[in-house]
């Protein structure tokens, strides 16, 4: 697997909301939607990099997934089936999946686009700065253990084991070029026999800063943790403010 793009998912009552949000949280401008495929439009960064942030509409709610890379959509499709994932759908250009403890992620074969060289990160009027760091994928206790050994077999990234007593599990560091890198989390037991899900996590180099800056725009403040600020966007989705730097991921 190469890389990973970001894909917000968006129902028609929230569309507009979590448009605006994500396109100002990040600062990168709403494209227009895509020819072939008019659900999906691209969050485009400034100066011509390609975009791996991308908008889908969906039928209701609002959640995140990931498009994964390759090289063979049908045969890793079949390599990813023997590691545990099952089968959603099939299209020409992509195959959906769900990860064994119920996340839908995508695989996307040849000829489509590739991230390319990381978007420049952006910087604020106050000057502090801000990057899309990671998606973090949330994992329920009675499915962590499977999806660790998955995420991991699946990508064949570079693996950074959390500490012993740590919720976060590690992270999966792909080809330095790639600009997002997954997190694994362990939810607490009151999330037993939940789907596994994802979020999205910012890097700033000011904490504060990017969190009031959010809040204005029009987030909820959650809960602090240790290094990081949990918010909740228009849309309704979690997502989180850290200290990885901006302008690299750490260990990347």
């Amino acid at each position: 697997m190469r890389a990973a793009h970001v894909i917000v998912d968006l129902g028609p009552e929230v569309a507009e909301a979590g448009r605006a949000f994500w396109s100002g949280a990040l600062g990168w401008a709403v494209g227009e939607p895509w020819p072939d495929h008019p659900e999906f439009c691209s969050l485009e960064p400034p100066g011509g990099a390609p975009s791996w942030v991308h908008l889908q509409e969906i039928d209701a709610g609002a959640r995140i997934h990931i498009d994964l890379m390759v090289d063979e959509m049908t045969a890793e499709g079949a390599r990813l089936g023997d590691l545990g994932a099952t089968v959603v759908r099939q299209t020409e250009h992509w195959l959906t999946m769900r990860s064994p403890g119920g996340m839908e992620f995508c695989l996307v074969g040849a000829g489509a686009p590739e991230p390319g060289a990381r978007p420049a990160v952006t910087t604020w009027p106050d000057g502090h700065r801000t990057r899309l760091v990671q998606v973090c994928i949330d994992c329920p206790p009675d499915h962590h253990d499977a999806e660790t050994a998955f995420w991991r077999q699946a990508t064949g990234w570079r693996w950074d084991g959390g500490g012993a007593d740590s919720e976060f599990t590690g992270k999966l560091f792909p080809d330095p070029s790639s600009p997002v890198q997954l997190l694994l989390q362990r939810l607490g037991e009151d999330e037993t026999g939940h789907a596994t899900r994802a979020h999205i996590d910012l890097g700033t180099d000011d904490l504060d800063a990017e969190v009031a800056r959010l809040e204005r725009a029009g987030a909820r403040r959650l809960w602090p943790g240790d290094g990081f600020v949990a918010l909740r966007d228009p849309a309704g989705m979690v997502f989180c403010v850290t200290g990885n730097p901006p302008e690299r991921s750490t260990g990347g």
